[in-house]
């Protein structure tokens, strides 16, 4: 069995595209390509942009939240 060529890994990782503005990605700031990408990430997700829709059963909604 051969191992990997490491040249090829690194290879794969140079082509990797920032998610925000498609740039290089800088290992510093893996998966971005500087800290204002990073920063933009971040204010996307804590702003709310990002997010996983969901819906409610009704059942969700009637449970007690105490239970004695």
């Amino acid at each position: 069995m051969t191992s990997p060529n490491k040249s090829a890994v690194n290879d794969n990782k140079s082509s990797a595209k920032c998610p925000i503005c498609k740039k290089p990605v800088v290992a510093e700031y893996q998966p971005f390509c500087s800290k204002r990408c990073a920063d933009v990430d971040l204010h996307r997700w804590l702003s709310g942009d990002y997010a996983i829709p969901a819906v409610e059963s009704e059942d969700d909604r009637d449970f007690p939240l105490d239970q004695e």
